[in-house]
């Protein structure tokens, strides 16, 4: 069964420096239906203007995952983890016990888009930690590509629970994955048009994926896809 969550569907969020939409209920947005799927909590689709960004505040008992899509993301926390994230590279940071941080766009001309996606841990209380990887995108193309796992399998990101996350960029090409018995999926288009098991996706579209055994997905962009629990 494929469930799909349009992007005209998703919460908005506009406040001149930020132009945010959210998969599931997140903030002041809340709907019921919308709490997340299995593991999977947030996805944020965030635009934040030059010179601006979210000042420091505080997270706990959360995995956090940032994938950049265009331009370039400023980092600093308080485990001491920091640094810019291009296009190309995935951020892990585990809030577990508690940890303070920031995000911000530091060029004075272009803005960055980035997906921020959160991830229920599999436990509470962990140590805080930071992890950056680069995985070129070349690498992705009509590929999946392991970019976070529990294991930190490939010289994937690590994450706490039990859940894979892959990406790909399409050129008019296709993969396919299999599911395991009794896992689930869940796949974001980030950029560009696809179809999953022959259904059309458009950026910013997802989709809930359970009691199917193959997904193909095909077309011209790029994409997530979650494997979870």
């Amino acid at each position: 069964m494929i469930t799909l969550r349009r992007a005209d569907d998703r919460f908005h969020t506009e406040i001149g420096w930020l132009d945010s939409h959210h998969t599931f209920s997140f903030a002041d947005h809340y709907d019921p239906r919308h709490m997340g799927f299995r593991s999977l909590r947030v996805i944020n689709d965030d635009v934040v203007q030059p010179a601006n960004g979210f000042g420091t505040h505080s997270h706990r008992d959360m995995e956090i995952v940032t994938v950049v899509l265009d331009g370039v993301l400023q980092h600093r926390d308080s485990t001491g983890g920091g640094g810019l994230i291009r296009p190309g590279e995935v951020q892990r940071m585990t809030a577990g016990s508690g940890v303070r941080h920031s995000e911000m766009n530091p060029s004075p001309e272009e803005a960055v888009r980035f997906l921020q996606i959160w991830i229920l841990p599999e436990s509470a209380g962990l140590e805080p930690s930071y992890e950056q990887k680069s995985f070129p995108l070349e690498g992705r193309k009509n590929r999946l590509q392991l970019l976070a796992s529990r294991d930190a399998k490939d010289g994937s990101v690590r994450i706490h629970q039990d859940a894979s996350l892959y990406g790909a960029v399409l050129d008019e090409g296709s993969v396919d994955f299999a599911l395991a018995p009794g896992r689930h999926a869940w796949v974001q288009v980030a950029k560009g048009d696809v179809k999953l098991n022959g259904q059309p996706l458009r950026q910013g579209d997802g989709a809930a994926v359970s009691d199917e055994r193959s997904l193909r997905i095909e077309g011209d962009g790029e994409v997530l896809l979650f494997d979870l629990a």
